[in-house]
C-alpha cells in the first residue's frame, strides 16, 4: 500500500499561505503536478499513492476531473491576483491515461483558463503503455499535450513480470512511433534497472530497444524495495534477491555509455536528453527552486519555501473540496538551512552542478582530489559531479553541505 504522509503544521481551512510565501510570488517558475491516482492493477514495487477499482471506496474516475478543475480554482483563490503564467504542466499517476483523453483535455483548460499558460508551455502526461492508441494520443496532441513519458521499465518478458507490468515487450516503442505521428516532438521513455533475475544483458537489450525507438528523452531509475510493497514482502521472505549495489553501478555505467554513444546526453543523473529542448523543463522547475501546485490526493506543492501535501485518499479529498475546504493535510514552512540543504541536494544532481559558495570549502578541494568533482569546473566556481561522483552522489552531497 502508499506509504503513510509526513507529519506537519495544520493548514487553515481555506488552504491560505504565509505571507512569505507569497513574497516574491510569479518572480520564480511557475507549474502544476496533477496526480491521477487510479490504476488497473498495482505494481510490486510500487509505493506511490494509487488505487485500483476496489480500493476506492467512495470515489470514481468518471468524477475525478471536476474534482480536479475545483482545486485549480481553489489554487487560484490562495495565489491571488499574481501574474503566475503557467510554464509547465505534468500528469502523472497512477496510470493518467485511464482518464479519458478528454478529461485530461478538460484539467488543462481550467489550468488556462484561471492562470494562462505560458507561450510554449511545456505540457507531459506519463502513460501506461497499454492504455494508449493512435486515437487517443491524437485527442491529447490537439488538446494541447506536447510531451509524452511512457513507463516501458524493460524490454524483457521476465522482467516485467517481476515487477507485476502488465504491458508486453515492444508496446512502448508502438507508443514513441504513434505519438510522434500525433504530432509530439517530445517523448520520454522511463527504465528501471536492478531488478532480481535482470542480467546485464537484459539490461543491455533494453537500452538498445529505446534506442531503436527513438525517444528524444530517456529516464532510468535504480530499483527501490519500498518498506510496505509486495516486491519488499519478496525479498524479505527470500523468494527474489535484493538489488545488489554492484550491479547497479554497472547498469548505470552501461547506460551513460550507450546512451551518450548514441546523442543523448545526461543532464540530471537519472535523465538523459538528445538537446537542450528534449530536456523536461518541469522536473527541472523542481530541481531549480521553481514554485508548483500539485493537484490531487497525496500530491506535494511547494510556493516560496512553504511545502505541503493533500490527504491521500481520492474520496477524503474529494469530500474536503466538495466542502469547500482545502484538500491539504499538512505544511512545513522550511528555514534557510533547510532550503539551503535542499539547493544543494537537487543542484548537484544537475550537469550545471551549484555554486561553490554554498558548499564547504575543505570538503570541496576534497572531493575534486578524490575525482568526485570535475576539476575544471571548480576552478569556474562551479561543482560538478563527475561520473565516479553521479554513482555516489547522496554520500557527496552530504559531504559538501556546511
Amino acid at each position: 500500500m502508499p506509504s503513510t504522509l509526513p507529519d506537519g503544521d495544520p493548514v487553515p481551512n481555506d488552504g491560505a499561505l504565509p505571507a512569505s510565501a507569497l513574497d516574491g510570488l510569479g518572480d520564480r517558475p511557475f507549474g502544476f503536478y496533477v496526480h491521477v491516482p487510479f490504476c488497473v492493477t498495482r505494481c510490486g514495487y510500487c509505493d506511490f499513492n494509487t488505487y485500483t477499482a476496489t480500493e476506492l471506496r467512495g470515489a470514481s474516475r468518471e468524477a475525478y476531473a471536476d474534482t480536479a478543475i475545483a482545486e485549480i480554482r481553489l489554487a487560484r483563490r490562495v495565489l491571488g491576483d499574481a501574474d503566475l503564467p503557467v510554464q509547465t504542466v505534468f500528469v502523472g499517476g497512477g496510470t493518467p491515461t485511464l482518464l479519458p483523453a478528454d478529461d485530461l483535455g478538460r484539467i488543462l483548460d481550467a489550468i488556462d483558463k484561471e492562470f494562462g499558460l505560458a507561450a510554449a508551455a511545456e505540457v507531459t502526461t506519463e502513460a501506461n503503455p497499454e492504455t494508449v492508441d493512435p486515437g487517443y494520443l491524437a485527442r491529447l496532441r490537439q488538446a494541447g499535450f506536447t510531451r509524452m513519458s511512457f513507463g516501458m521499465q524493460s524490454a524483457r518478458q521476465h522482467v516485467l513480470a517481476v515487477l507485476d507490468r502488465t504491458h508486453t515487450p515492444g508496446r512502448p516503442q508502438q507508443c514513441v512511433r504513434w505519438a510522434r505521428e500525433a504530432g509530439f516532438e517530445h517523448v520520454n521513455l522511463d527504465l528501471i534497472y536492478g531488478a532480481p533475475g535482470e542480467s546485464a544483458t537484459d539490461w543491455q537489450a533494453s537500452l538498445d530497444a529505446v534506442l531503436e525507438a527513438g525517444p528524444d528523452h530517456v529516464s532510468a531509475y535504480a530499483l527501490i524495495v519500498e518498506e510496505g510493497t509486495r516486491l519488499a514482502a519478496q525479498v524479505r521472505r527470500g523468494q527474489v534477491a535484493a538489488p545488489d549495489d554492484d550491479a547497479m553501478a554497472d547498469r548505470y555505467l552501461a547506460t551513460e555509455r550507450t546512451l551518450s554513444a548514441h546523442g543523448l546526453h545526461w543532464y540530471e543523473i537519472s535523465n538523459w536528453a538528445a538537446d537542450e529542448d528534449a530536456r523536461c523543463r518541469h522536473n527541472l522547475l523542481y530541481w531549480t527552486g521553481g514554485d508548483w501546485w500539485g493537484i490531487g490526493p497525496g500530491a506535494h506543492s511547494h510556493v516560496g519555501g512553504t511545502r505541503w501535501w493533500n490527504v491521500k485518499h481520492p474520496a477524503a479529498y474529494a469530500d474536503r473540496l466538495a466542502s469547500g475546504v482545502t484538500p491539504a493535510h499538512a505544511r512545513e514552512v522550511l528555514d534557510t538551512a533547510d532550503r539551503r540543504f535542499e539547493r544543494v541536494m537537487l543542484e548537484l544532481r544537475l550537469a550545471e552542478g551549484c555554486p561553490l559558495d554554498l558548499l564547504d570549502d575543505a570538503a570541496v578541494r576534497r572531493a575534486v582530489a578524490d575525482g568526485l568533482l570535475v576539476p575544471e569546473a571548480y576552478d569556474a566556481g562551479r561543482a560538478v559531479l563527475t561520473l565516479r561522483g553521479r554513482l555516489l552522489a547522496d554520500a557527496v552531497v552530504r559531504d559538501l553541505t556546511p
